[in-house]
Protein backbone atom coordinates (compact mmCIF):
# COMPACT_ATOMS: atom_id res chain seq x y z
CA UNK A 1 0.00 0.00 0.00
CA UNK A 2 1.77 3.19 -1.03
CA UNK A 3 1.57 5.61 1.59
CA UNK A 4 4.22 8.10 0.50
CA UNK A 5 5.42 10.09 -2.91
CA UNK A 6 7.25 8.34 -5.41
CA UNK A 7 7.52 10.25 -8.45
CA UNK A 8 10.03 13.73 -8.13
CA UNK A 9 8.53 17.00 -8.31
CA UNK A 10 9.98 16.84 -12.24
CA UNK A 11 8.50 13.85 -12.83
CA UNK A 12 5.41 14.90 -12.00
CA UNK A 13 5.06 18.02 -13.39
CA UNK A 14 5.94 15.87 -16.83
CA UNK A 15 3.23 14.16 -16.29
CA UNK A 16 0.43 16.91 -15.71
CA UNK A 17 2.20 18.68 -19.21
CA UNK A 18 1.42 15.45 -21.21
CA UNK A 19 -2.33 14.76 -19.70
CA UNK A 20 -3.06 18.71 -20.32
CA UNK A 21 -5.94 19.10 -18.25
CA UNK A 22 -7.13 21.90 -16.14
CA UNK A 23 -6.55 21.39 -12.00
CA UNK A 24 -8.19 23.39 -9.70
CA UNK A 25 -6.05 25.41 -6.85
CA UNK A 26 -7.67 25.53 -3.86
CA UNK A 27 -7.38 25.61 0.18
CA UNK A 28 -9.60 24.66 3.68
CA UNK A 29 -8.74 24.19 7.01
CA UNK A 30 -10.70 23.57 10.35
CA UNK A 31 -9.95 22.95 13.92
CA UNK A 32 -11.27 20.05 15.32
CA UNK A 33 -10.67 16.90 17.53
CA UNK A 34 -8.78 13.98 15.59
CA UNK A 35 -7.74 11.89 17.96
CA UNK A 36 -5.02 9.39 15.65
CA UNK A 37 -3.32 11.96 13.25
CA UNK A 38 -1.26 9.09 12.00
CA UNK A 39 -4.36 6.99 10.58
CA UNK A 40 -5.87 10.08 9.54
CA UNK A 41 -3.01 11.42 7.24
CA UNK A 42 -2.32 7.83 5.83
CA UNK A 43 -6.55 7.85 5.51
CA UNK A 44 -6.32 10.72 3.16
CA UNK A 45 -2.98 9.85 1.57
CA UNK A 46 -4.83 6.50 0.25
CA UNK A 47 -7.68 8.25 -1.03
CA UNK A 48 -6.11 11.90 -2.72
CA UNK A 49 -3.25 9.64 -4.35
CA UNK A 50 -5.91 8.00 -6.42
CA UNK A 51 -7.60 11.04 -7.17
CA UNK A 52 -4.28 12.86 -8.17
CA UNK A 53 -4.48 15.29 -5.88
CA UNK A 54 -1.25 17.14 -4.77
CA UNK A 55 -0.57 19.29 -2.39
CA UNK A 56 0.84 20.49 1.23
CA UNK A 57 -1.44 19.18 3.93
CA UNK A 58 -1.24 19.68 7.80
CA UNK A 59 -2.69 17.13 10.67
CA UNK A 60 -2.60 17.40 13.99
CA UNK A 61 -4.81 16.52 16.84
CA UNK A 62 -6.16 20.24 17.01
CA UNK A 63 -7.40 19.44 12.97
CA UNK A 64 -6.50 20.11 9.57
CA UNK A 65 -4.98 22.83 7.40
CA UNK A 66 -4.15 22.16 3.45
CA UNK A 67 -3.37 23.70 0.34
CA UNK A 68 -4.26 21.75 -2.89
CA UNK A 69 -4.40 21.08 -6.64
CA UNK A 70 -7.43 18.44 -7.57
CA UNK A 71 -7.73 17.38 -11.60
CA UNK A 72 -10.77 19.88 -12.57
CA UNK A 73 -12.67 16.61 -13.80
CA UNK A 74 -12.17 15.21 -10.50
CA UNK A 75 -13.70 18.06 -7.94
CA UNK A 76 -17.03 16.53 -7.41
CA UNK A 77 -15.38 13.11 -6.28
CA UNK A 78 -13.02 15.44 -4.07
CA UNK A 79 -15.87 16.84 -2.66
CA UNK A 80 -18.02 14.07 -2.01
CA UNK A 81 -15.28 12.46 -0.38
CA UNK A 82 -14.81 15.34 1.97
CA UNK A 83 -18.30 15.46 2.83
CA UNK A 84 -18.25 12.19 3.53
CA UNK A 85 -15.64 12.77 7.08
CA UNK A 86 -18.45 13.99 9.47
CA UNK A 87 -16.06 17.18 10.87
CA UNK A 88 -15.27 18.47 7.20
CA UNK A 89 -19.08 18.19 5.70
CA UNK A 90 -19.94 21.21 3.88
CA UNK A 91 -16.62 23.22 4.52
CA UNK A 92 -15.61 25.87 2.61
CA UNK A 93 -13.46 25.15 -0.15
CA UNK A 94 -11.20 28.73 -0.77
CA UNK A 95 -10.69 28.58 -4.82
CA UNK A 96 -8.15 30.32 -6.10
CA UNK A 97 -8.42 33.39 -8.02
CA UNK A 98 -5.46 32.40 -10.64
CA UNK A 99 -5.03 29.12 -11.44
CA UNK A 100 -2.22 27.59 -12.41
CA UNK A 101 -1.37 23.75 -13.10
CA UNK A 102 1.66 23.15 -11.61
CA UNK A 103 0.72 24.86 -8.12
CA UNK A 104 1.81 22.07 -6.59
CA UNK A 105 3.52 18.70 -7.88
CA UNK A 106 3.93 16.40 -4.56
CA UNK A 107 1.28 15.18 -2.29
CA UNK A 108 2.82 16.09 1.47
CA UNK A 109 0.62 15.56 4.00
CA UNK A 110 2.41 15.58 7.48
CA UNK A 111 1.65 14.90 10.95
CA UNK A 112 2.51 18.03 12.94
CA UNK A 113 2.00 18.99 16.76
CA UNK A 114 -0.48 21.86 15.08
CA UNK A 115 -1.78 22.91 11.98
CA UNK A 116 -0.88 26.33 12.60
CA UNK A 117 2.32 27.36 14.30
CA UNK A 118 1.38 30.06 16.72
CA UNK A 119 3.63 29.59 19.23
CA UNK A 120 0.36 29.27 21.59
CA UNK A 121 -0.35 27.42 24.46
CA UNK A 122 -4.10 26.39 23.77
CA UNK A 123 -4.97 25.17 27.55
CA UNK A 124 -4.78 28.80 28.67
CA UNK A 125 -8.02 29.87 26.72
CA UNK A 126 -10.99 28.65 24.78
CA UNK A 127 -9.99 28.28 21.15
CA UNK A 128 -13.40 27.63 20.23
CA UNK A 129 -14.76 30.96 21.41
CA UNK A 130 -14.26 33.04 18.37
CA UNK A 131 -15.04 36.28 17.17
CA UNK A 132 -17.80 37.27 14.46
CA UNK A 133 -16.99 35.84 10.79
CA UNK A 134 -18.15 38.50 8.04
CA UNK A 135 -18.57 38.33 4.72
CA UNK A 136 -17.52 40.99 2.19
CA UNK A 137 -20.31 43.00 2.00
CA UNK A 138 -20.07 43.14 6.05
CA UNK A 139 -16.51 43.46 5.83
CA UNK A 140 -16.17 46.46 3.66
CA UNK A 141 -18.67 48.23 5.59
CA UNK A 142 -17.04 47.84 9.37
CA UNK A 143 -13.74 48.93 8.12
CA UNK A 144 -15.43 52.44 6.62
CA UNK A 145 -16.80 52.31 10.10
CA UNK A 146 -14.52 54.73 12.08
CA UNK A 147 -14.67 53.20 15.30
CA UNK A 148 -12.74 50.01 13.78
CA UNK A 149 -9.06 49.08 13.55
CA UNK A 150 -7.93 46.69 11.03
CA UNK A 151 -5.41 44.50 11.43
CA UNK A 152 -3.01 42.50 8.82
CA UNK A 153 -2.62 39.11 10.68
CA UNK A 154 -0.03 38.43 8.16
CA UNK A 155 4.21 38.61 7.75
CA UNK A 156 5.77 41.62 6.76
CA UNK A 157 7.15 40.04 3.35
CA UNK A 158 2.48 38.76 2.69
CA UNK A 159 1.66 42.59 3.50
CA UNK A 160 4.51 44.17 1.42
CA UNK A 161 2.76 42.82 -2.21
CA UNK A 162 -0.76 43.49 -0.67
CA UNK A 163 -2.96 44.83 2.10
CA UNK A 164 -6.51 46.41 2.76
CA UNK A 165 -6.62 49.96 2.80
CA UNK A 166 -5.75 52.07 5.64
CA UNK A 167 -4.41 48.34 7.83
CA UNK A 168 -2.56 48.03 10.42
CA UNK A 169 0.42 45.65 9.14
CA UNK A 170 2.82 44.71 11.35
CA UNK A 171 6.71 44.66 10.88
CA UNK A 172 7.36 41.14 11.74
CA UNK A 173 8.49 37.86 10.75
CA UNK A 174 6.05 35.46 12.80
CA UNK A 175 2.52 35.01 13.54
CA UNK A 176 3.49 34.54 17.32
CA UNK A 177 5.02 38.07 17.01
CA UNK A 178 2.00 39.98 15.64
CA UNK A 179 -0.25 39.07 18.61
CA UNK A 180 1.89 40.92 21.67
CA UNK A 181 2.53 43.73 19.42
CA UNK A 182 -1.07 44.25 18.33
CA UNK A 183 -2.24 43.86 21.97
CA UNK A 184 -0.15 46.35 23.45
CA UNK A 185 -0.89 48.66 20.39
CA UNK A 186 -4.39 48.67 21.45
CA UNK A 187 -4.60 47.91 25.23
CA UNK A 188 -6.48 51.06 25.94
CA UNK A 189 -9.42 50.52 23.45
CA UNK A 190 -10.59 46.76 24.30
CA UNK A 191 -13.79 47.83 24.86
CA UNK A 192 -14.40 50.46 22.53
CA UNK A 193 -12.91 49.76 19.13
CA UNK A 194 -13.94 47.23 16.88
CA UNK A 195 -11.25 44.68 16.25
CA UNK A 196 -11.48 43.14 12.32
CA UNK A 197 -8.41 41.08 11.18
CA UNK A 198 -7.85 39.43 8.21
CA UNK A 199 -4.99 36.90 6.59
CA UNK A 200 -5.06 34.55 3.59
CA UNK A 201 -7.04 32.03 4.12
CA UNK A 202 -8.91 33.04 7.27
CA UNK A 203 -6.72 30.52 9.70
CA UNK A 204 -4.60 32.91 11.56
CA UNK A 205 -7.38 35.04 12.24
CA UNK A 206 -9.48 32.10 13.44
CA UNK A 207 -6.72 31.44 15.88
CA UNK A 208 -6.24 34.87 16.92
CA UNK A 209 -9.44 36.13 17.60
CA UNK A 210 -9.82 33.32 20.50
CA UNK A 211 -7.12 34.86 21.72
CA UNK A 212 -8.00 38.37 21.77
CA UNK A 213 -11.76 37.85 23.19
CA UNK A 214 -9.01 35.98 26.43
CA UNK A 215 -7.45 38.86 26.57
CA UNK A 216 -10.45 41.22 27.06
CA UNK A 217 -11.34 42.39 23.74
CA UNK A 218 -14.90 42.68 23.13
CA UNK A 219 -15.42 43.57 19.51
CA UNK A 220 -13.70 40.98 17.70
CA UNK A 221 -14.66 39.92 14.06
CA UNK A 222 -12.58 38.26 11.26
CA UNK A 223 -12.89 38.23 7.27
CA UNK A 224 -14.79 35.29 6.74
CA UNK A 225 -12.53 33.15 4.22
CA UNK A 226 -9.59 35.35 4.65
CA UNK A 227 -8.55 37.64 1.11
CA UNK A 228 -8.90 34.58 -1.08
CA UNK A 229 -12.67 34.26 -0.15
CA UNK A 230 -13.11 38.02 -0.28
CA UNK A 231 -12.01 38.08 -3.97
CA UNK A 232 -14.46 35.60 -4.71
CA UNK A 233 -17.02 37.46 -3.50
CA UNK A 234 -15.65 41.03 -4.92
CA UNK A 235 -16.08 39.90 -7.94
CA UNK A 236 -19.46 37.52 -7.55
CA UNK A 237 -21.38 40.43 -5.92
CA UNK A 238 -19.79 43.35 -7.90
CA UNK A 239 -18.25 44.90 -4.72
CA UNK A 240 -15.89 47.67 -4.26
CA UNK A 241 -12.61 46.16 -3.59
CA UNK A 242 -11.12 47.53 -0.73
CA UNK A 243 -7.96 45.64 -0.92
CA UNK A 244 -4.50 46.89 -3.09
CA UNK A 245 -1.82 44.88 -4.90
CA UNK A 246 -1.20 41.20 -4.28
CA UNK A 247 -2.34 38.41 -2.62
CA UNK A 248 1.05 36.21 -0.91
CA UNK A 249 0.04 32.49 -1.60
CA UNK A 250 1.92 29.47 -0.57
CA UNK A 251 2.34 27.35 -3.85
CA UNK A 252 4.43 27.66 -6.67
CA UNK A 253 2.32 30.82 -7.65
CA UNK A 254 3.78 33.04 -4.71
CA UNK A 255 0.97 35.29 -5.19
CA UNK A 256 -2.19 36.11 -7.18
CA UNK A 257 -3.11 39.55 -8.61
CA UNK A 258 -6.51 41.00 -6.39
CA UNK A 259 -6.34 44.80 -7.62
CA UNK A 260 -4.17 46.72 -10.40
CA UNK A 261 -1.70 48.66 -7.65
CA UNK A 262 1.74 47.59 -7.30
CA UNK A 263 2.30 49.09 -4.28
CA UNK A 264 5.85 47.21 -3.44
CA UNK A 265 9.11 47.67 -4.92
CA UNK A 266 12.07 45.53 -6.18
CA UNK A 267 14.71 44.69 -3.50
CA UNK A 268 17.29 45.81 -5.66
CA UNK A 269 17.02 48.73 -7.87
CA UNK A 270 13.81 50.18 -5.84
CA UNK A 271 11.79 49.96 -9.61
CA UNK A 272 7.82 49.61 -8.74
CA UNK A 273 7.72 45.22 -8.33
CA UNK A 274 5.62 42.70 -6.93
CA UNK A 275 7.06 39.74 -7.86
CA UNK A 276 8.75 37.29 -5.38
CA UNK A 277 11.01 35.09 -6.50
CA UNK A 278 13.53 32.54 -4.65
CA UNK A 279 17.38 33.35 -5.31
CA UNK A 280 18.98 31.16 -8.16
CA UNK A 281 21.49 30.16 -5.78
CA UNK A 282 20.40 26.75 -4.02
CA UNK A 283 22.39 27.05 -1.53
CA UNK A 284 21.09 30.51 -0.43
CA UNK A 285 16.83 30.18 -1.98
CA UNK A 286 16.28 33.98 -0.47
CA UNK A 287 12.51 35.02 -0.76
CA UNK A 288 12.73 38.47 -2.23
CA UNK A 289 10.73 40.89 -5.06
CA UNK A 290 13.00 41.29 -8.04
CA UNK A 291 12.26 43.24 -11.08
CA UNK A 292 12.71 41.83 -14.54
CA UNK A 293 15.54 44.09 -15.23
CA UNK A 294 17.41 42.95 -11.95
CA UNK A 295 16.57 39.42 -12.65
CA UNK A 296 18.37 39.45 -15.90
CA UNK A 297 21.34 41.46 -14.34
CA UNK A 298 21.73 39.28 -11.77
CA UNK A 299 21.13 36.73 -13.22
CA UNK A 300 18.10 35.80 -10.67
CA UNK A 301 20.49 35.46 -7.83
CA UNK A 302 19.97 38.14 -5.28
CA UNK A 303 23.62 38.86 -4.76
CA UNK A 304 26.95 39.56 -6.58
CA UNK A 305 28.14 36.36 -4.47
CA UNK A 306 25.14 34.32 -5.14
CA UNK A 307 25.79 35.32 -9.06
CA UNK A 308 29.42 33.91 -8.82
CA UNK A 309 28.60 30.70 -6.97
CA UNK A 310 25.87 29.79 -10.04
CA UNK A 311 28.57 29.75 -12.14
CA UNK A 312 30.85 27.02 -11.09
CA UNK A 313 29.64 23.79 -12.16
CA UNK A 314 27.06 21.76 -10.33
CA UNK A 315 29.17 19.59 -8.67
CA UNK A 316 31.46 22.32 -7.04
CA UNK A 317 28.45 24.08 -5.98
CA UNK A 318 27.02 20.87 -4.46
CA UNK A 319 30.43 20.35 -2.52
CA UNK A 320 30.20 23.65 -1.26
CA UNK A 321 26.70 23.11 -0.22
CA UNK A 322 27.69 19.86 1.60
CA UNK A 323 27.51 19.53 5.48
CA UNK A 324 25.71 23.64 6.03
CA UNK A 325 22.64 24.99 6.94
CA UNK A 326 20.67 27.02 4.61
CA UNK A 327 22.40 30.22 4.31
CA UNK A 328 18.73 31.76 4.29
CA UNK A 329 17.27 31.10 7.53
CA UNK A 330 13.23 30.98 7.43
CA UNK A 331 12.96 34.53 8.82
CA UNK A 332 15.52 36.34 6.58
CA UNK A 333 12.66 36.95 3.82
CA UNK A 334 12.74 40.23 2.27
CA UNK A 335 15.54 41.38 4.91
CA UNK A 336 19.11 39.96 3.57
CA UNK A 337 21.83 42.17 4.20
CA UNK A 338 22.73 41.29 0.42
CA UNK A 339 19.38 43.68 -0.93
CA UNK A 340 20.64 46.90 -1.30
CA UNK A 341 17.62 49.05 -1.87
CA UNK A 342 15.94 47.06 0.68
CA UNK A 343 19.03 48.01 3.18
CA UNK A 344 19.20 51.38 1.79
CA UNK A 345 15.63 52.62 2.77
CA UNK A 346 15.29 50.79 5.63
CA UNK A 347 18.98 53.08 6.64
CA UNK A 348 16.99 56.20 5.12
CA UNK A 349 13.97 55.73 7.69
CA UNK A 350 16.61 55.07 10.89
CA UNK A 351 17.85 58.35 9.72
CA UNK A 352 14.42 60.26 9.36
CA UNK A 353 13.61 59.14 12.68
CA UNK A 354 16.94 60.77 14.47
Amino acid sequence: MQLYNKLSAKERAALIEKAGEDRLTLSFYTYAHVKNPQLFRDYLFIHWNKMDVLGRIYVAKEGINAQLSVPAKRFSEFKSFIDSISFLEGIRLNIAIEQDNMAFLKLKIKVRNKILADGLNDETFDVTNKGVHVDAEAFNKLIEDPNTVLVDMRNHYESEIGHFQNAVTPDVDTFRDSLDIIEKDLKDHKEDKNLVMYCTGGIRCEKASAYYKHKGFKKVFQLEGGIIEYARQVQEKKLDNKFLGKNFVFDHRMSEKISDEVIAHCHQCGNPCDTHVNCANDACHLLFIQCEDCANEMQKCCSDHCKEIIQLPYEEQKKLRAGKQNSNHIFKKGRSENLKFKKSKAQDLQLQGN
